[in-house]
């Protein structure tokens, strides 16, 4: 930005700030507030990628959010399960759940809902639930399928 434009911008030459998009225009369309780059309040979020529809606008707003539905209806599923007393089967179902919806939020350019914050952030978060979720399922008692063998030992190392 050169002198001039930065003096159209602030009003003093040579000064070179950053415009909050968010301010309105006063009636010669300059912005009313001119802040430092990164204000100290958010006034507006950007939606994350992927945030878009997964489904063109004219479809039913379910068909719109297929992927969020999705994982919703599988952690509901396995909730039922875990109530109905079929607890490893419906807690591996939830963390399944979870590593679907990180699949999804990987491979689809378009997740809706299921979108929340940056893709990496998503994938990260619902796979490292997924995963514990999942890994303590096999472990549970009795007959656990995924035994540890060095665990027994820190467990009766911090508990004596």
């Amino acid at each position: 930005m050169d002198a001039k434009a930065a003096e159209e911008n602030t009003g003093r030459p040579g000064d070179i700030t950053v415009r909050d998009p968010v301010s309105a225009p006063d009636a010669e369309g300059r912005p009313r507030r001119v802040t430092r780059r990164f204000p100290l309040f958010t006034r507006d979020t950007a939606r994350p990628e992927g945030g878009g529809r997964a489904a063109p606008r004219d479809a039913p707003a379910p068909a719109r959010q297929w992927p969020i539905l999705t994982v919703v209806l599988l952690v509901g599923l396995g909730l039922l399960l875990t109530a109905l007393d079929v607890f490893r089967w419906g807690t591996l179902l939830v963390g399944a759940a979870l590593l679907v919806g990180a699949a999804l939020r990987w491979v689809l350019p378009d997740v809706g809902m299921l979108a929340v914050r940056s893709r990496f952030t998503d994938i990260t978060t619902y796979g490292i639930l997924g995963l514990a979720i999942v890994l303590l399922a096999l472990m549970t008692q009795p007959d656990p399928v995924l035994k540890i063998p060095f665990l027994k030992d820190v467990l009766h190392f911090t508990v004596e």
